[in-house]
């Protein structure tokens, strides 16, 4: 998970951008904590999809083998 301050620092560097505009620096460090972000947004998702179970109205699990095989192998 990425911290909050962070986060705080992305959306400082977004709102300059739009402002005033980033030195090379700032551009540089926005794109590497941008990569940091969505690293992390990825992994949640990812996290969320591996403890999915998909139950159909009645009642039998339908969820894909392919997320069933990426779990087990999760597990391992």
């Amino acid at each position: 998970m990425i911290s909050k301050q962070k986060i705080a620092r992305i959306n400082e560097l977004a709102k300059k951008a739009k402002t005033s505009g980033l030195t090379e620096a700032e551009k540089k460090e926005q794109e590497q904590l941008r990569k940091e972000y969505l690293q992390a947004f990825r992994q949640a998702v990812t996290d969320t999809l591996h403890s999915v179970k998909i139950i159909d109205p009645n009642g039998k699990d339908v969820t894909p083998k392919k997320l069933k095989e990426s779990q087990k192998n999760r597990l391992h």
